[in-house]
């Protein structure tokens, strides 16, 4: 089979670069709607590596049906039966994707949540126990979310995935170092006065290892320090619904207050479980290939010039310790276009209207990810 050679390039950065894949290792390659050229693709990039390739096949319309009906007595033993095979596998590389993002819309919150609390086991084991790799595939629906052509939109995605992540590591390091010694952070911006602490917390570059795209630094603030105000610029798709101009108020860390274009489903989620009233992440964007919002969250979380602040699960190692089954980055985006804004770290300015201002953080703007200094 003649493969794309843009497919073949991003299977190896994927093998190589953001899983390691090792003589030996398993990996399973979960492909949601994505064509079997590109799972081909990975099936000959890993055993390249010398490693053993597994593969779960998902059509979105197949997984809805079953949700639509989802019971516990169904859901538990599958979820056991995929845990057990996650507990062999020594990486995971997803791909994601959809001709309708909204194809889910219409399962009812109480089966969504049914599936999520029984399968978490399952990402915690993944998120935590292996290397993994997530990212969504190009479609024609993707592509309307752009407002782009389909042709056009191939090739701003394979641009993006395909991005030289090691141009990133310095810049990264520098931004990660200083949040890990950070104790108050304060954002500002329209809509938005927002005060925390991230002290002790640490932080974590992300640079091509988890997610494709990538580009971000991220860490958590301590679980009870959150005040203020955030409005979330960014249109999101969260569980099949779509939401606009979210508003979030904090008191003691927890989310007394939220609306949105659907206030009402907005809540729903929110009422999942306590800790989807808590803060999991904070989060600083910076890739430079990614200007605009598409209500794709692996994308939108990465536009340059932006923060995510993420209500519900906590990850392990640079978290608070919150526990919940929604994990959900909602984004704002603080560029001069999207009404600026400002981050500043125990009293001193960080980023302005999405440009980072110390000299040690100049090589995270555009200018320099991009190669024009």
């Amino acid at each position: 089979m003649i493969i794309d050679p843009r497919l073949t390039q991003l299977a190896e950065g994927l093998t190589r670069f953001s899983t390691s894949l090792a003589k030996g290792e398993r990996v399973l390659i979960d492909a949601f709607d994505v064509p079997d050229a590109m799972v081909i693709a990975l099936i000959r990039a890993a055993r390249a590596r010398g490693a053993h390739p597994y593969v779960q096949i998902h059509r979105a319309r197949v997984a809805r049906e079953l949700a639509l009906g989802a019971e516990e007595a169904q859901f538990a033993p599958h979820a056991e039966v995929e845990l057990a095979r996650m507990q062999k596998m020594d990486a995971y590389i997803a791909l994601r994707g959809s001709a309708n993002i909204f194809e889910s819309s219409d399962v009812p919150s109480e089966k969504t949540q049914l599936v999520s609390r029984l399968m978490k086991p399952v990402l915690d084991y993944r998120v935590g126990k292996t290397k993994w790799v997530v990212l969504r595939w190009p479609s024609s629906a993707m592509a309307q979310q752009a407002g782009m052509s389909t042709e056009a939109f191939e090739d701003f995605y394979f641009k993006v995935c395909t991005l030289d992540h090691a141009r990133m590591v310095p810049g990264m390091k520098a931004l990660a170092d200083l949040m890990a010694k950070t104790d108050r952070v304060h954002i500002k911006g329209p809509g938005t006065d927002l005060r925390f602490s991230i002290k002790g917390i640490g932080a974590q570059p992300c640079g091509g290892l988890r997610n494709i795209p990538d580009g971000e630094v991220f860490s958590c603030p301590v679980k009870d320090s959150v005040e203020g105000h955030i409005h979330y610029n960014a249109p999101t798709v969260y569980l099949g619904t779509s939401f606009d101009n979210i508003r979030l108020a904090f008191q003691q860390g927890k989310i007394v207050e939220a609306t949105a274009s659907n206030t009402k489903r907005l809540n729903e989620i929110l009422d999942s479980d306590p800790g989807a009233r808590y803060i999991g992440e904070f989060a600083i964007g910076f890739n430079p290939h990614i200007m605009q919002p598409m209500r794709d969250i692996l994308f939108d979380e990465k536009i340059a010039g932006s923060i995510h602040f993420t209500p519900g699960q906590a990850y392990d190692g640079v978290g608070n310790g919150n526990k919940s089954q929604v994990h959900w980055d909602l984004v704002t985006i603080q560029r001069p276009d999207y009404g600026g804004g400002e981050i500043w770290f125990d009293g001193k300015l960080i980023r302005k209207d999405g440009l980072f201002v110390p000299k040690s953080l100049h090589k995270l703007n555009p200018d320099y990810l991009l190669g024009e200094k």
